[in-house]
């Protein structure tokens, strides 16, 4: 799929953090519990951390207990791309921004009490809040 942000990989490994390339680029994954996004309970906007485009809204968030901060619903299903995911020996489904193609997380059918019954399991680091003003 061709992205509206499209960028070398040395443009990346300069514009990122290591840790965020690893995740955003590399589809690597940070440890459970130790999100700076995770706690977050303002209201606001949660975009993505490669590119700025908007994701999440506050009000989707859910606590689900995974360790990683949970959302029922991206803000638009256009700003989000699913991607079917085989490796680790199971079926999930990988979630990246639509803008520019960064991994965010995976979607799991297991939000149960939510609107959507969707989780959008995503990495913090992945993510930039902007609060209400």
């Amino acid at each position: 799929m061709a992205y509206n942000v499209d960028k070398s990989d040395a443009q990346w490994r300069e514009e990122l953090s290591p840790d965020q390339y690893a995740v955003l680029r590399q589809a690597g994954t940070e440890r459970p519990w130790t999100g700076e996004l995770l706690d977050e309970e303002r209201a606001g906007v949660y975009t993505c951390a490669a590119c700025g485009a908007e994701l999440f809204k506050s009000g989707t968030k859910f606590d689900s207990g995974c360790g990683w901060p949970s959302f029922y619903e991206s803000v638009d299903p256009a700003a989000v791309q699913l991607i079917e995911d085989k490796s680790l020996g199971m079926a999930r489904t990988e979630v990246r921004c639509a803008n520019c193609g960064g991994h965010l997380g995976h979607v799991f059918p297991d939000g149960f009490g939510t609107p959507t019954g969707d989780r959008y399991c995503m990495n913090s680091i992945s993510l930039n809040f902007s609060a209400e003003k």
